[in-house]
């Protein structure tokens, strides 16, 4: 199932860099353009502050033709899905309509059991904070020939896949640790966070991120795509070189995201990214003690990052001794992150499209040092 695979074959196209807003960001604009000459096809950006905001392109959007990435890009945002889900799950909370402490049977009895998962004794603050030990679909050998290789891809990618298809998947296999014994970041978590959401309102997760975030901060390049296999324009194509950063690139654009689910489906650009990080990390989405709650972060044990994850959304300390707060992501052919300062007056996004090189670190660096 699915289409054949579209091989390009040769050099990327020599970096096209657009810039608008201040002529600061010098080191951002360095981190950007070092990002496409490491290999990525392309990068847009976008920072915001007080004062307005700043934003830039490096690379190209499509390698056949080599138009230029656009500022206004939409882009696949992968895990950064996970703080939309966590701010609703919070914003339920402080409504009186669950408790992080209720435990996943409590709304989903019988759903996450099997080979040692017991949801009767896992809670919600532990789904969205990677310490539920609950397995990652992610990491189920079959699922991965399936949707991350490249004969793989192209035979599955337009496949359509339920949470419950993917808790499922996960069920297969013995828990990664005990509720609370450790901290591994598992994409189940999010599968069933989303589940949670839907029982709770009887909306499923997407309506209620629409609902209660998309619509209030009015974040119009914003979308939930459900099993919708493209990207709203402007956008640019996206590639993958699956298993072999060395190897030939290929285009990964359309795929049905319901492999991510409540995990990773979400659609945005830079500027809506910025603006829902920095409501959030301003007070504006979630009120003080629930903001407290989501900002209590645990060692990320088992991660090559610094600093600790909270409830959907990871603090990370920077050399310069600035804080930042936010989200990485990753799907096919699209890497991303988003971060804000501790008082949301201060904000970066920025995504490429290519999946198997640069170092987004360097680029929130150069922005926040």
């Amino acid at each position: 199932m699915g289409a054949a695979a579209l091989l390009l074959a040769g050099a990327v196209a020599a970096p096209a860099v657009a810039v608008s807003g201040s002529e600061g960001h010098a080191a951002t604009r360095k981190a950007v353009e070092a990002m496409v000459a490491a290999g990525v096809p392309g990068v847009t950006a976008t920072a915001a502050d007080v004062h307005g905001t700043w934003s830039m392109t490096a690379g190209v959007g499509d390698i056949r033709t080599g138009e230029p990435r656009s500022t206004a890009d939409r882009y696949r945002v992968g895990s950064i899905t996970k703080t939309f889900v966590a701010t609703v799950l919070l914003q339920l909370e402080a409504e009186g309509r669950l408790s992080l402490d209720d435990t996943v049977d409590t709304w989903l009895p019988g759903v996450v059991r099997g080979h040692g998962h017991d949801g009767r004794h896992i809670t919600v603050r532990r789904l969205l904070n990677h310490t539920s030990g609950i397995f990652s679909f992610t990491e189920d050998k079959d699922f991965q020939s399936a949707y991350f290789t490249k004969d793989g891809f192209y035979r599955h990618r337009y496949d359509t896949l339920t949470p419950r298809e993917l808790v499922a998947i996960a069920m297969r296999h013995k828990p990664d640790f005990a509720p609370g014994a450790s901290w591994h970041y598992s994409n189940t978590n999010f599968v069933v966070a989303g589940m949670v959401i839907e029982k709770v309102t009887g909306h499923s997760y997407a309506t209620e991120i629409k609902r209660r975030i998309l619509a209030p901060l009015r974040l119009r390049a914003t979308s939930l795509p459900g099993t919708r296999l493209t990207v709203p324009r402007p956008s640019s194509r996206a590639y993958s070189k699956f298993t072999d950063p060395k190897g030939p690139v290929y285009d990964v654009t359309a795929l049905n995201p319901s492999i991510a689910s409540s995990a990773g489906e979400m659609i945005s650009d830079s500027a809506d990214l910025d603006r829902f990080y920095g409501a959030l990390l301003g007070g504006r989405l979630l009120p003080p003690r629930q903001l407290k709650e989501m900002k209590t972060t645990v060692e990320m044990k088992d991660s090559a990052y610094p600093g600790g994850y909270g409830l959907g959304i990871m603090e990370t300390p920077l050399s310069c001794g600035v804080r930042v707060w936010g989200h990485d992501g990753g799907i096919h052919g699209s890497t991303s992150t988003a971060v804000t300062t501790q008082d949301g007056r201060r904000s970066l996004a920025f995504n490429s499209n290519g999946d198997w090189t640069g170092d987004g670190r360097k680029i929130v660096e150069g922005e926040f040092c």
